[in-house]
């Protein structure tokens, strides 16, 4: 495990009061929302689409900061702030239990422990179908994850929840609960209020903001190892690193994942070269670096490389 570990939830080190930058982040993106969805009809939907789902992708990385324990010590606050689904598809409070079971660095790209991993075990490749190898073999591209990775990752999260759902899992009802309620008062603001036809608002705004969130994941962690080497670091991302509240500097994040996003950049620069020796070099420079790669090019392979262990499950993903 990470040196924070499992701590990187709200549950870890002493935090300040309140974090203001971090606010000021909600403050900007609520408002930001806000002004753009109301005011849409007045703007071009070339111009409107893309900003707003800018917002929606700053909003995930928002989320994600959010459930590390920001900006306040009050996990209350911490989750009203946090909440709110302008992305209408995930709930924050699964988000939030998957993705600390993710910190668990030890288990990172494990197909059966890590809830975030790109792999498959040896069984569940063997049990899909012919399209369905193709499909996750093209997402194996940046340009496959960007274009079909939105479709199949919300669909795939949807059909997962359900069957949650159909059994009786009193935390996945909690939360979709509790996320219906969000999604309904967003729809009522965003149709009724705003007059934004939810079609466009999911195929131009939900859709480029996952993918746009995809970007970062794409290359983050690759299966190695040493725990340390699957991490990797994607440095001078002037434009994205903002949008992902740096966390493009994946290996700061995962060593101190309660760090506040805006220390990040100076902390990494204080210890770039321990990061860098101990995770192989597994660096970018820059995510157009990752594009130049592995645009139309394979960046991993389908099947978790140590697949003996990963073939005990049998059940497909």
């Amino acid at each position: 495990m990470g040196r924070e570990g499992m701590q990187g939830g709200e549950s870890g080190r002493h935090r300040r009061g309140i974090e203001w930058p971090t606010v000021a982040l909600a403050v900007l993106i609520y408002g930001g929302f806000a002004l753009l969805t109301f005011h849409h009809a007045a703007l071009p939907a070339w111009v409107f689409a893309p900003a707003c789902a800018w917002l929606v992708a700053w909003h995930g990385s928002m989320q994600h900061e959010i459930l590390h324990g920001h900006p306040t010590r009050s996990r209350v606050i911490n989750r009203a702030i946090a909440i709110v689904p302008i992305s209408l598809w995930l709930p924050y409070e699964t988000y939030r239990q998957s993705h600390l079971r993710h910190h668990d660095d030890d288990r990172l790209t494990d197909p059966l422990d890590d809830p975030e991993s790109r792999y498959l075990t040896p069984a569940d490749w063997r049990a899909l179908s012919r399209p369905a190898r193709l499909l996750l073999r093209l997402q194996k591209t940046l340009a496959g994850r960007l274009v079909i990775g939105p479709a199949w990752a919300v669909s795939h999260f949807f059909a997962d929840e359900a069957v949650k759902l159909w059994r009786g899992d009193r935390a996945a009802i909690r939360a979709w609960t509790e996320h219906a309620v969000g999604v309904a008062a967003v729809s009522f603001w965003l149709v009724a209020v705003c007059g934004i036809d939810p079609a466009f608002y999911a195929l131009a705004i939900v859709y480029p903001a996952i993918s746009l969130l995809l970007i970062r994941s794409f290359a983050e962690h690759k299966a190695a190892d040493g725990v340390a080497e699957r991490t990797a670091i994607v440095e001078n991302a002037w434009f994205l690193g903002p949008l992902f509240l740096f966390n493009n500097l994946h290996a700061a994040h995962h060593e101190r994942p309660t760090m506040p996003w805006y220390e990040i950049p100076a902390w990494y620069h204080e210890n770039r070269a321990r990061l860098l020796q101990e995770n192989g070099d597994h660096v970018y420079d820059g995510y157009g670096e990752v594009a130049r790669r592995f645009l139309f090019r394979d960046h991993d392979s389908v099947v978790h490389p140590a697949g003996v262990r990963a073939d005990l499950v049998t059940s497909p993903r």
